[in-house]
């Protein structure tokens, strides 16, 4: 089985001053998080602006991620929507260009019953040979997949080997790992709650964090499984404030802000989004000369 990774950065997309996709950037940001402690990288997610990026850049950051860590760590591409044929369309053309995996993200607005998210995964599985992560993020989707309709789901389409629970519901999280046990991979979708995850039986992030502390996430995983439980919870305690942070306002705002203040400019946002309001970003900035992640 392939070796997914067990902090897997969900990267941002970086653009340049006039707010076009800046591929060459990307590939630097994405060996800067492998080098840093990263060993899985998503392309095109949430994080990434994915809602706003054409099929053409979609297709430009992930030849310039794949050329410049696709040797070295795991590379799962975002290709859900709300659309079963968008999703099945972008599914096929991230395999045709050498995505290692998919990420499926609850199809979004729509607000499908079980049945609908059911047949909605298993067609956009069945559609290729790649694996795929499904990711459950009810707060954005609206809509939340069952942990029994997973079960299904793996049932019927093997090729589903992970899912990024960001529900925030830790049950949730230890009912998916009971009816589902290794191979399959559980990851939690928010780094406030990897310990946690780590503590019912999940095998990792996909992490927002990482971006600026993946060093850091790496010892807290590798402490646990190595049953220095204290050590974890240290690493823990010390990065909560951090993780909340980041989510302070609508995510990639406050890491993509942070990124640039840590030596990497990744660039703007593209609207919707919009900067931090400066009371916000002064909260941030000490906030991060408090982890001695800038100076003071």
């Amino acid at each position: 089985m392939p070796d997914y990774g067990s902090v897997i950065t969900a990267m941002v997309t970086p653009f340049d001053d006039d707010g076009r996709l800046d591929a060459a950037r990307a590939g630097e940001l994405a060996r800067r998080l492998v080098e840093a402690g990263s060993d899985g990288i998503v392309v095109a997610g949430t994080t990434g602006e994915s809602p706003t990026l054409t099929d053409d850049e979609r297709a430009a950051l992930l030849a310039a991620v794949l050329d410049a860590v696709g040797d070295r760590v795991f590379v799962w591409m975002g290709t859900g929507t709300n659309d079963t044929a968008a999703s099945i369309r972008l599914t096929r053309a991230a395999e045709a260009q050498g995505a290692h995996g998919v990420m499926l993200v609850t199809p979004y607005y729509n607000k499908p019953p079980q049945a609908g998210l059911l047949a909605h995964f298993r067609a956009v599985a069945e559609a290729t040979t790649l694996p795929v992560m499904i990711y459950n993020v009810p707060g954005r989707t609206a809509c939340n997949l069952e942990p029994a309709t997973l079960a299904r789901l793996v049932e019927q389409a093997p090729n589903v080997v992970a899912v990024k629970e960001a529900s925030g519901d830790l049950d949730q999280v230890g009912e998916v790992r009971r009816l589902l046990p290794r191979p399959f991979r559980v990851y939690a979708g928010d780094d406030s709650l990897l310990l946690p995850v780590l503590a019912v039986g999940g095998d990792g992030v996909v992490s927002v964090a990482s971006h600026l502390v993946a060093g850091e996430l790496r010892r807290l995983v590798d402490a646990f499984r190595a049953g220095r439980v204290e050590e974890a919870a240290q690493i823990h305690l010390r990065l909560l404030p951090l993780f909340k942070a980041l989510f302070w306002t609508a995510n990639p705002i406050p890491v993509k802000t942070a990124l640039r203040w840590v030596g990497f400019d990744a660039g703007g946002f593209r609207p919707p989004l919009v900067a931090m309001p400066e009371e916000m970003a002064h909260r941030l900035r000490a906030l991060l000369a408090e982890l001695e992640l800038v100076s003071a």
